[in-house]
């Protein structure tokens, strides 16, 4: 009998463990689904941006901003005019194999497409609430920008901070504004406690100084995964890096991110330590 009543319980116990990975794994690709809309749009608008700098110099004193999306056909950065009716004057089309140098520019002046106005809107109505609520914080050598995302017919603007500084990928001070139907913002909800300055070198030659890995904490009060904004930031980055992984540890989840294979996997904070210490060179810090 007890022998009987110790296998029902390993056999509970494994069911348990097998649906919380299967849990974990759901979670995982969410995050990282949502990660890579972000990266996409934030790939674009980098490229886009070169493009727009050295190819439409005529047109940059009239640029109000740009945005960028998924067009289904490939990734379609736009900027548009600064009138209260503002309209798109150039377009810039990249392919999905995330060739910089493989694009098109259609420098014609014309209206919003239906996607493009409503992207258009709730990026201006996020921009209005970043400059009057105190919420958004701004650090030294940075800016924030916002990045308009509509996905199942969800609508938030992901707020990231940026900077044109070397060597150094930021982490943190992100926000996300949501939105219903009628554009009318919900919530607002901030990511992380501050802003993390990750430094990295893609200098291979000493290779006893080469960081493996990153790694960084979420405080209980924030996101107990990596977030959508950590993996678009990560996407935007790991190629210029050694990195190989991207660690994120909260009190009862560690998320992985492979830097070679865009992979994402997260586990327990119980499963993490039962694995064999990590040998690669870390940079840990909480926010």
């Amino acid at each position: 009998m007890k022998k009987t009543i110790l296998l029902l319980s390993c056999i509970a116990s494994f069911f348990r463990a097998s649906a919380q990975e299967k849990d974990l794994q759901k979670i995982a690709d969410s995050i990282k689904s949502e990660g890579m809309d972000l990266y996409r749009s934030e790939w674009a608008s980098w490229y886009g941006t070169d493009v727009f700098t050295a190819k439409c110099k005529n047109k940059q004193d009239n640029a109000g901003g740009y945005l960028s999306y998924d067009s289904g056909g490939g990734l379609v950065n736009i900027f548009f005019s600064r009138e209260p009716d503002a309209g798109v004057i150039s377009t810039i089309s990249f392919n999905y194999d995330f060739d910089p140098n493989n694009y098109r520019l259609d420098t014609t002046s014309r209206p919003f497409s239906a996607i493009e106005k409503k992207l258009y809107i709730i990026r201006q109505e996020a921009i209005s609430r970043i400059n009057k609520d105190t919420l958004f914080k701004t650090y030294s050598n940075t800016e924030l920008n916002p990045v308009p995302l509509i996905r199942n017919g969800t609508r938030k603007v992901y707020v990231l901070t940026g900077t044109n500084a070397t060597g150094v990928v930021l982490f943190g001070n992100d926000y996300r504004v949501d939105f219903d139907d009628n554009n009318n913002i919900t919530a607002i909800k901030k990511l992380h406690k501050g802003l993390l300055p990750a430094r990295f070198s893609s200098d291979t030659s000493k290779r006893t100084q080469v960081q493996l890995a990153s790694m960084h904490t979420h405080l209980p009060k924030y996101d107990q995964f990596i977030t959508a904004t950590d993996i678009c930031t990560l996407m935007l980055y790991e190629k210029f890096t050694t990195w190989n992984q991207c660690i994120v540890m909260s009190k009862n989840y560690v998320s992985i991110w492979d830097c070679k294979k865009n992979q994402l996997t997260i586990l327990t904070t119980e499963a993490w330590k039962k694995m064999n210490p990590l040998k690669n060179t870390l940079e840990n810090n909480s926010h």
